[in-house]
Order: C-alpha cells, then structure tokens, then sequence
C-alpha cells in the first residue's frame, strides 16, 4: 500500500490513559484540559450552550492548567479547582462538562 493512502494510525488506548471528567477527580489531583463542553450527562437547570459559555468564561479553556484543591464535606460537592491562576468552585455535574488529561494518577 502507497504512503499516500495509509490508514490512521491503529487505536492506542494508552494515549488516552488519565483522561476523564474533572467531576471524577478528588482532591490534589492536577492535569491539563483537553476539551470543553456544555454536556457533562446530568440534568442541568441551564441549557448546553449556556454552560459551555460560562465554563469558557470561567477560564475552563483546552490547555489551561488545572487542580482540585478542596471537596464539600457532604457529597464531595462542590469542588474548589485552581484554573491557571484563578480559583473557581463549581458543582460536580457541571465539572463533568470539562475533560482534563490528569498526571500520573
């Protein structure tokens, strides 16, 4: 087969290792964002667009810096996560609308 026409290369999941919601993250965990959207999988009181818009607002962009520094007493809600250098709290269900690559853990 030609270079030209050479399919993608085959799916490594271990590229993908460490990526998942920042809802699932618990305290002291760090990484990078690498996607932004308004459906985090549970119900919201405001619509996708809206909380896309205000997450990107907030300072959730692809490749901001992230770490969960606190965790509410009853639930582990809300969070409290340092974006770069902006703290920001914010309910667990709309943290499942950010994906982060976490380090190591």
């Amino acid at each position: 087969m030609s270079e030209a026409f050479a399919l993608s290369s085959p799916f490594n999941p271990a590229e993908t290792s460490g990526v998942r919601p920042l809802a699932t993250a618990g305290r002291g965990d760090r990484g990078v964002i690498v996607k932004v959207t308004g459906v985090s999988g549970a119900a919201e009181a405001v619509a996708a667009e809206e909380l896309e818009r205000r997450l990107l607002e907030m300072g959730f962009v692809e490749g901001a810096a992230i770490e969960v520094l606190h965790e509410g007493l009853f639930g582990r809600d809300p969070i409290a996560v340092r974006v770069d250098d902006t703290r920001v709290a914010l309910r667990r269900r709309e943290a499942g609308a950010v994906t982060v690559k976490f380090d190591g853990r």
